[in-house]
């Protein structure tokens, strides 16, 4: 019966999922740095999702165009909220790529930090797409090698270190924003993304290719991922891993999910979301924002969100309700191919290699890295933890022109 239900979900999301060419990533960090954004001194609480498609001046998004501004304003409101500020490129970025790693030195207001990666190249004749593994466990390295990417192996503790406290963050990105930057590790993580994909650029196209780059990550560093592939729009192929709280299941439903992560607790086990989040753990109803929106800040990209139904801990209840929710805004781009969720897998073991998603994540690969496919996305969730999406939202998908 149990399988049966978890097909039946299947089903019934797919159908609006079709074949289509993937969406280039831009040449950009954040097409929509130019737009004149305000926010609010305050924002109505509610309880149901907000509409990824209102406006901050009330007006809701009417075409395509629109969009990239109004990302901006989705982008701030998570960075005020949530995350903390990312910070633009700094002044001085140098660095060196090699067939076995990244060197990154960082300047700016005349201070300094520097960092690395090791590289995995496969087999055959470069330059390659790459994906930055964060952290350096759960993702299925191999797979990703086979289909023709190479390997970032990236230690974001470099950059954001875990263990300290929120008034003295320590590593490379708080060595230049300063130990007490209200800004949480996943957006330092995500920064030091950014900065491997400027040194990449710099470095002539002989090794890795700079406009063919992907990122993942497990549990913790699938948190760090999923927030990278958001705030970085160079990055085409975004693919969280069992990320739980904090990550991609939503804010407003952790609370009401049996057995999930506590927001207090995640807010607390590292200073990984940002400071300003510690006022909304007990209210995420307050948030003017939610993670759909973060799915959305992702469209019209590549997007393979990969989760574990069998681990309460790990809130996938919640997180296949951010992919429906975000999915809204997919099609609504006119990507709704892009964007795969599977939480339907039979493996409990978290951060595991699965065998359910090899064929899927080299597929991604092909299409979103390699150009040479055109696979559609899927949503597959499991029947253990289905989320019902019409009981958070009370907007309608709008037709873009």
């Amino acid at each position: 019966m149990r399988r049966f239900r978890s097909m039946v979900v299947v089903l019934a999301v797919a159908v609006a999922l079709v074949p289509g060419t993937a969406v280039a990533a831009s040449p950009v960090e954040d097409e929509g740095a130019d737009c004149a954004v305000s926010l609010p001194g305050s924002v109505p609480a509610t309880a149901k999702l907000p509409d990824p498609f209102k406006k901050i001046n009330g007006g809701r998004v009417a075409t395509k165009a629109e969009w990239r501004c109004h990302r901006a304003e989705t982008k701030k409101l998570a960075e005020r909220y949530v995350y903390g500020e990312k910070p633009r490129k700094p002044a001085g970025v140098t660095g060196s790529v090699n067939s076995t790693g990244i060197t990154v030195n960082v300047t700016e207001n005349g201070k300094s930090a520097s960092f690395s990666a090791k590289v995995e190249l496969p087999s055959g004749t470069g330059p390659f797409p790459a994906v930055v593994v964060i952290g350096g466990f759960g993702a299925d390295t191999a797979a990703i090698k086979a289909a023709g990417a190479a390997v970032i192996n990236y230690d974001p503790l470099a950059v954001g270190k875990e263990g300290t406290p929120r008034n003295n963050k320590q590593g490379a990105f708080y060595n230049i924003y300063g130990s007490s930057s209200s800004t949480g590790l996943l957006l330092a993580w995500a920064w030091g993304v950014s900065r491997i994909i400027d040194v990449v650029e710099q470095s002539g196209g002989n090794v890795l290719k700079a406009g063919a780059m992907g990122v993942t990550g497990c549990s913790r560093y699938g948190k760090g991922a999923f927030v990278t592939g958001a705030f970085d729009q160079r990055i085409a192929l975004t693919m969280p891993i069992e990320s739980g709280s904090a990550g991609a299941p939503i804010f407003r439903g952790i609370p009401g999910e049996s057995g999930a992560q506590p927001l207090s607790s995640a807010y607390g086990e590292q200073p990984w979301l940002g400071d300003a989040f510690g006022s909304y753990t007990s209210n995420p109803a307050g948030l003017p924002v939610d993670t759909h929106q973060l799915v959305g800040m992702v469209a019209p990209r590549g997007l393979f969100v990969m989760e574990n139904p069998h681990i309460d801990w790990l809130a996938a209840k919640s997180g296949s309700v951010a992919a429906l929710g975000g999915a809204e805004v997919y099609k609504a781009l006119g990507a709704g191919s892009n964007l795969t969720y599977w939480s339907d897998i039979q493996n409990g073991t978290h951060c595991a290699t699965r065998t359910e998603w090899q064929a899927p994540l080299q597929q991604h690969i092909q299409k979103f890295l390699l150009t040479t496919g055109n696979t559609a996305g899927v949503i597959r969730i499991s029947g253990k933890k289905p989320g019902n999406l019409a009981e958070w939202r009370d907007w309608q998908t709008p037709t873009l022109s």
